[in-house]
């Protein structure tokens, strides 16, 4: 016979295990500033080429965008005034 645990099954931390003490703030300021660098070391910089390239997507995608705003707004101007007609 298999009885439930009396936790519900989860699993705890005992309360005897020893506690991991927290670097003062100025070694954790400078850890940061050291994971920053890092980071950024690992950026790769886009050649012109790319650079251009994906400035040429993100406009298109602006373009299209704009375009279909374009084409609501239009609609719903056309819908209101065929719903509420044109005030005389």
């Amino acid at each position: 016979m298999v009885q439930d645990e009396p936790n519900g099954g989860e699993i705890v931390a005992s309360g005897g295990a020893p506690r991991e003490r927290k670097p003062n703030v100025f070694a954790r300021i400078a850890t940061f500033i050291r994971q920053v660098f890092a980071e950024l070391r690992k950026v790769v910089t886009p050649t012109r080429q790319e650079l251009l390239k994906y400035t040429g997507v993100v406009l298109g995608f602006v373009v299209v965008m704009m375009a279909l705003v374009y084409g609501l707004d239009l609609l719903f101007v056309w819908v209101t005034t065929v719903v509420f007609g044109i005030p005389a």
